[in-house]
């Protein structure tokens, strides 16, 4: 399962200032043309193209004549590519569809459907899929995958116990796991954990909780244990993370531009 982080569009802009994230990012330029300029590499694109950035690949966008677009930060397993790529839409506009309704949804003013926005959030990485001619992963590894993400939370969730409760000898599901996404369930479930906490550290509203309440919020039992880990996928210690991530610059966002966070 597939979860939107943030939903958002750049009405007409001109420049987005280099900037990373932890998860992935899909930007389908609806109008005008630019290029995603990223450190080895440029990606040209025009409308009703869609550029794919992988999880910490810093970017900025650059364009003459602006551009508008619809964005999307999702946190999925699924794509196995680990470059940034583009992709077409159709002559029906199906991915823009799909953006338009996980804009909409993820902004409206009720509260959000969390399982509908995942279910957007899975269609847009399938149509993505689609476009590549890339397998999705087996079901097996796939529900595992899905229960990791809905149990992160939980300090409590034991990984070990979940997996062999399944009808599949244990070995053999760890290798088929890792042979899929090309790292074991327990190594997914501890990037899960803090690619999450990099998220809530990245928003404003983690300004008035402490970074210990941020470790408990992603299923860390243990706040130390949580920042020693944390400063060695990031480099940098969650406090250090966080002042860097408050600037509203780092989303891109500016007078006609419009990010919201969840």
């Amino acid at each position: 399962m597939s979860q939107i982080l943030y939903a958002g569009k750049h009405l007409l802009t001109f420049d987005v200032p280099s900037h990373v994230h932890t998860s992935w990012e899909f930007i389908y330029c609806t109008s005008g043309n630019g290029k995603l300029v990223l450190e080895d590499r440029s990606i040209p694109y025009v409308a009703g193209e869609i550029v794919v950035i992988p999880p910490l690949c810093r970017h900025q966008n650059i364009s003459e004549p602006g551009f508008t677009n619809v964005f999307l930060n999702v946190q999925t397993t699924l794509i196995p590519q680990e470059k940034p790529f583009k992709i077409h839409d159709d002559s029906n506009h199906f991915i823009l569809d799909a953006f338009n309704a996980c804009f909409s949804f993820f902004n409206r003013e009720t509260d959000r459907n969390i399982y509908l926005l995942s279910s957007y959030a899975d269609l847009v990485v399938h149509l993505t899929l689609d476009v590549l001619n890339t397998p999705i992963m087996s079901s097996v590894v796939k529900d595992i995958v899905n229960t990791i993400i809905n149990n992160y939370p939980d300090e409590r969730f034991q990984l070990d116990e979940y997996l062999r409760s399944l009808p599949f000898n244990y070995d053999y599901l760890r290798k088929l796991f890792k042979k899929e996404l090309n790292l074991t369930p327990h190594s997914f479930l501890l990037d899960t954990r803090l690619n999450a906490a990099a998220e809530r550290l990245m928003s404003k509203e983690t300004r008035t909780i402490s970074i210990s309440d941020v470790a408990h919020f992603c299923g860390f039992h243990d706040p130390l244990y949580f920042s020693r880990l944390f400063k060695k996928k990031f480099a940098c210690s969650p406090s250090e993370y966080q002042s860097m991530f408050m600037s509203k610059d780092i989303y891109g966002i500016n007078s006609e531009s419009m990010k919201i966070m969840i």
